[in-house]
């Protein structure tokens, strides 16, 4: 589906839009399409229309831009700008968890100022780990109560160099997505749900914490749900595994409209499943080779497995 075919976009993502190199156990490319707004809006388009807000320079390949085209995803807000394309190289050891980062090049990420069309309101926003003064940007572009549910996620780059930054635009959002390692680093707790406690102090009111090949965890005022991963053989690539679980959080939710906690363990379950598909190649391959019905008989599967 063309992405110009699309009238409205509930859901709206602000994030990076890469070129990455990636080294795994299983394999090594030195050109894949990455980046957390490329990863989420692909996994959330699968529930539902998302704009996009990123920079990309001149060099981004004209085919990757064709790829986020096979999906309801608006490109209106995908600039184009002199200079190069935002450029992540890691590399993942045994330890499938964690990403060793050999060398980032913010490039035209350095002078990127998001500005919303006057037209464009959505009703869910998710801010991708990028500056939290971009993230307060657009922020203070959006119009609320029209747009009903923000979230954010960040990294530890952020939360060690911009904390105070950070903690304003925590103050402002109604839900956190981020990982273990994060949430310990931003709460400054090594246990998990205390860890969790002092961030939704910090404003959200609900948090989701990523645990990997381990699960997640969902905060929702004191109420408290935990999923395990969807189970899978073989891992092939992890990266963007933790934007394809926002994807299908947020795309959920904007999909039914419904915020409560009930419904929000059902897009948690959703976001593990995507992710699970997401991780079976590299870049966003695997998620463009998902048949109809394929993440619906997946869950299916994943609930057999955690009901007892």
């Amino acid at each position: 589906m063309k992405s110009n075919t699309i009238l409205h976009y509930p859901l709206m993502v602000v994030g990076t839009v890469a070129i990455d190199s990636v080294e795994t156990p299983f394999g090594k490319k030195d050109s894949v399409f990455g980046g957390s707004a490329s990863y989420f809006s692909y996994a959330a388009s699968f529930f539902t229309p998302v704009e996009l807000i990123a920079v990309v320079g001149e060099d981004f390949p004209k085919e990757y831009r064709k790829i986020l085209e096979e999906r309801p995803i608006g490109l209106d807000h995908l600039a184009t700008v002199s200079g190069k394309t935002f450029h992540w190289k890691g590399k993942y050891g045994s330890d499938l968890n964690t990403a060793q980062t050999l060398d980032t090049q913010l490039n035209v990420l350095l002078e990127f100022k998001p500005k919303l069309k006057a037209d464009r309101e959505p009703e869910y926003l998710f801010l991708a780990n990028i500056d939290p003064e971009l993230q307060m940007d657009v922020l203070n572009q959006v119009k609320r109560p029209k747009c009903k549910f923000v979230v954010c996620d960040t990294m530890n780059f952020w939360i060690e160099g911009k904390r105070p930054q950070l903690e304003k635009v925590l103050s402002r959002v109604d839900m956190i997505v981020i990982n273990d390692g994060e949430a310990r680093l931003l709460a400054k707790e090594a246990n998990l749900i205390k860890a969790a406690r002092k961030i939704q102090a910090m404003g959200p009111s609900t948090a989701i914490i990523k645990k990997g090949e381990h699960g997640a965890f969902l905060f929702h005022g004191e109420q408290f749900f935990a999923l395990p991963a969807y189970p899978l053989e073989e891992v092939f690539d992890p990266t963007g595994a933790g934007d394809s679980f926002a994807g299908g959080v947020m795309g959920y939710l904007a999909k039914t409209g419904d915020l409560s906690f009930e419904n929000l363990k059902r897009a948690v379950a959703y976001g593990g499943v995507v992710a699970s598909f997401t991780v079976e190649n590299f870049g966003l391959e695997r998620l463009r080779t998902i048949k109809d019905g394929a993440i619906e008989n997946r869950l299916a599967d994943f609930r057999k497995l955690c009901h007892f």
